[in-house]
């Protein structure tokens, strides 16, 4: 289906009410999702345009520019070029995706499975052609990011489940002492302080968050409550380091790695598991490879040089 002028004019003027939905910090029950009344909670401050590709679903921008590119205004100028009309229907194919992996986590908090045709009116039944290629994107996120498979619970069926994936390497998680869903997060959440220099800002933290539909205040169906997910619990568990930035005013805090995240995991795991999402080798990032290298022949002198 062609992108036509009303769905143009709705992925124009998406940003606005999405802005609004957010600051609201509203969460729509399964209901109001399925008869078509939902907005998409994906934040439109983060143009999809503007970043790397990090996993297939083109979703979870994990890194927003490079190091060295940062204050230098080039991300703000992008954000406010017009879109043409394929990004703008990307970006409106990735805001259906946010409200199906909405509706699909609430029905799986109410133990409920979720139906092909409540599905398509949560997206809006003009896109029946993307539903294939939208329910693709959406399930690839929630086994990155949440751990959890979609089933569909019979062939040809109309009707899906979520169910935990047993291998603890698949969804983003460790093979941790945390509990499900706590760590679900932990894997992304070190990609992202590895991909911005083993240190992330709290602003980079939570913008990253924003795109996975978690907000700072809002409780996440899944998730619970984010920031003591991320400020304390993650911290209290020394996965992550939450600490004030030396001469910061006003004050602003970042995240690194916690003692136990480099205990349990390497660069180089991180780095496959970036490679995995986006269908690519880790060779594909080339500074962080070097990086990921040098840290696998600290830890395991026997590797070295064992490696290409």
């Amino acid at each position: 289906m062609s992108l036509n002028s009303q769905e143009a004019y709705e992925a124009q003027g998406l940003n606005d009410a999405q802005a609004k939905a957010s600051e609201k910090g509203e969460s729509r029950a399964c209901a109001d999702q399925a008869s078509g009344d939902a907005k998409p909670s994906t934040p439109a401050g983060v143009p999809l345009g503007k970043t790397p590709n990090i996993t297939a679903s083109n979703n979870m921008a994990l890194q927003r520019s490079g190091k060295g590119a940062k204050g230098q205004g080039e991300n703000e100028s992008s954000s406010r070029a017009p879109l043409s009309t394929g990004s703008m229907q990307m970006d409106l194919l990735s805001r259906k995706t946010g409200l199906l992996v909405e509706y699909m986590l609430c029905k799986y908090k109410i133990k409920q499975p979720a139906k092909r045709g409540e599905m398509l009116k949560v997206i809006n039944k003009r896109f029946r052609e993307q539903f294939p290629e939208i329910l693709k994107k959406a399930s690839e996120r929630i086994e990155l990011v949440f751990g959890l498979e979609v089933k569909q619970l019979k062939p040809n069926g109309s009707y899906y489940t979520l169910v935990r994936k047993l291998d603890p390497s698949i969804g983003g998680t460790l093979a941790t002492g945390l509990p499900f869903p706590q760590n679900g997060l932990l894997m992304p959440l070190l990609s992202v302080i590895f991909l911005n220099g083993n240190r992330a800002s709290e602003v980079e933290i939570w913008e990253f968050l924003n795109i996975l539909g978690i907000y700072d205040g809002k409780v996440h169906t899944i998730f619970g409550e984010p920031r003591h997910l991320i400020t304390k619990v993650l911290v209290k568990e020394k996965y992550l380091e939450y600490r004030r930035v030396a001469d910061s005013e006003p004050p602003g805090y970042e995240f690194l790695w916690g003692p136990r995240a480099y205990a349990e995991t390497t660069k180089m795991k991180v780095l496959e598991f970036l490679a995995k999402v986006n269908e690519t080798v880790p060779q594909s990032f080339p500074s962080h490879y070097e990086e990921a290298l040098r840290d696998e022949e600290e830890r395991f002198p026997t590797l070295k040089g064992v490696r290409g």
